[in-house]
């Protein structure tokens, strides 16, 4: 029963992952006699430096000294809120270009298929697409190297294939039937927060945002913008999955939507004095209409746009609760290249909400995702946990709550209908990615004309008996029941992966939302003929 239990997890939501800080010593408080002030800073980082002396001197074993001195910042940061952090030096690069929203690199996105390193994506405008590297080549060398022992792993290409901007790199590459030689020069790749932007009919547009980065907002302009000049009215704006980022970004999206002189968000803390933060006038998007998608995974930035549109009365928010992250960070970097990131304040929604769920002793922060699933809060809105002590009003005088996440004016459960362990195993296996490239070799070709493709291109029994056969050869063993429950899943799926080698990710997500409830449901409201104000104040 407990291992159904375990697999019943597994199938219905992804596999999240928390990591925890490592725990390090605990800086206690020294006596001070009565009468003498106080300055604990300077009483605790005499009491460490002693620590450490003794540690050094007495201490039975050789000690790192800089382990230890990393592992106390860590403990000493774990004891004040989940999203303060130290960041150490081998790690903040990695993180700084998740939020810079560029890195120096060839432009590729790659998959290790059959032990051998496959191009699946070259970015338009690359250096690999100057150098003439083409989708679906493979790259057998790399600067002189051979690299197709067995033994290649995603971290040794990724080592191998980013360096600096302006430096070079060869790669050998086999193309069919010949090889031949490419010399790369690295650029700046940009780490696009827009995973699509597609009109799903003549009127409805679709933008995912994956996060807030530094170009976020210049990137969703520019789609927004593009999508208007194509005829765009209304707006599905898909911020599920979207863990945040920098809050300006997200003030100058939610900018977008609402006409000047709108209460965006506001920011409060200890030593941080109250903050407001209010929309211009320059907002492209003030005569569209516009839902927003939100999930549990919906968090910090994300909650900002959410949280702004929902208070102001501006659009209709549907899905889930959201996370609910109300806490903002600072980042002090350090001569020695690591990073602290100190919670400093609160924000608030305009109508005064703060949406920062519990934390502290007692509560279990990282596994709250699992919680919600198992109370039901994620298939049925009256399992969801409202304090109803924290009412608030947004300005058209609906009542919202606080105390967690944001709370969607229409809930959408989530889809377990095409659900299975069996379809799990396939995403953990990588088996839809791998299919596309096998699938396409020869085949590349004759897919050039992606509204042929789109009605016109099937997975029939025969293609799917293949992808069945071909996953069990990947160690995805055939499920029966499993696999007629996720059949219609499955065959989206597979044309959508191919679709994304050919067409990149605005291929994907045309197919893809064909078989999401959430935009569907997105999609049901836009074209009801009423207003989204009417919907609203129902």
């Amino acid at each position: 029963m407990e291992e159904n239990k375990k697999k019943s997890i597994l199938f219905i939501i992804p596999v999240l992952v928390g990591g925890a800080l490592a725990v390090g010593i605990w800086l206690g408080t020294m006596f001070i006699p009565q009468g003498i002030p106080r300055d604990p800073v300077h009483e605790n980082t005499g009491k460490f430096s002693t620590i450490l002396e003794m540690i050094e001197d007495k201490y039975v074993d050789s000690v790192d000294h800089d382990l230890l001195v990393e592992s106390s910042i860590e403990g000493m940061i774990e004891k004040l809120d989940p999203h303060s952090a130290y960041i150490p030096a081998k790690d903040l690069e990695k993180v700084n270009e998740q939020l810079n929203g560029n890195f120096g690199g060839v432009g590729i996105r790659f998959l290790i298929h059959n032990d051998t390193l496959v191009a699946t994506h070259v970015l338009p405008g690359s250096p690999s697409e100057s150098a003439g590297l083409l989708p679906g080549d493979r790259i057998i060398e790399i600067d002189g190297g051979e690299i197709t022992d067995g033994t290649l792993t995603n971290n040794d290409v990724m080592d191998k294939l980013k360096g600096e901007a302006g430096t070079d790199v060869t790669v050998k590459i086999y193309r069919q039937g010949e090889t031949q030689k490419l010399d790369i020069t690295r650029g700046t790749i940009p780490l696009s927060s827009i995973d699509a932007a597609i009109m799903l009919d003549n009127e409805v547009g679709f933008i995912k945002l994956n996060s807030f980065t530094y170009n976020a907002h210049e990137e969703f302009h520019e789609a927004a913008g593009e999508l208007k000049s194509r005829g765009m009215k209304k707006l599905i704006f898909d911020l599920r999955n979207n863990g945040g980022g920098l809050m300006f970004a997200a003030t100058e999206i939610a900018d977008e939507f609402l006409e000047s002189g709108k209460l965006i968000v506001y920011t409060e803390g200890r030593k941080s004095p109250k903050k407001e933060y209010y929309s211009t006038s320059k907002g492209i998007l003030e005569d569209v209409e516009v839902v927003i998608l939100i999930n549990s995974l919906s968090a910090s930035a994300s909650e900002i746009v959410a949280g702004a549109i929902q208070d102001n009365d501006r659009g209709l928010i549907m899905g889930r609760r959201s996370f609910g992250k109300g806490l903002v960070q600072d980042q002090n970097e350090f001569t020695d290249g690591s990073a602290l990131r100190l919670t400093i304040s609160r924000y608030y929604t305009p109508s005064g909400r703060s949406i920062q769920k519990p934390y502290g002793d007692g509560v279990d922060y990282d596994n709250d995702y699992y919680d919600r699933f198992e109370s039901g809060e994620l298939l049925n809105e009256d399992s969801i946990k409202i304090d109803k002590s924290l009412k608030f009003k947004t300005f058209a005088g609906r009542t919202v709550y606080g105390g967690g996440g944001i709370m969607p004016d229409v809930f959408v459960p989530n889809d377990t209908a095409g659900a299975s362990y069996y379809l799990t195993s396939l995403y953990y296996k990588n088996v839809f990615n791998h299919y596309a490239v096998r699938y396409l070799d020869g085949r590349r070709k004759y897919l050039n004309d992606f509204d042929a493709f789109r009605t016109g291109f099937h997975v029939d029994n025969n293609m799917f008996q293949d992808f069945i056969e071909y996953a069990s050869t990947l160690g995805v063993e055939e499920d029966p029941i499993d696999i007629v429950t996720s059949r219609s899943t499955i065959k989206n799926r597979i044309k959508a992966e191919i679709a994304r080698h050919v067409w990149q990710d605005d291929g994907y997500y045309m197919v893809y939302v064909e078989n999401d409830m959430d935009v569907q449901r997105a999609l049901d409201k836009l074209r009801s003929g009423q207003s989204l104000m009417s919907m609203l104040t129902e």
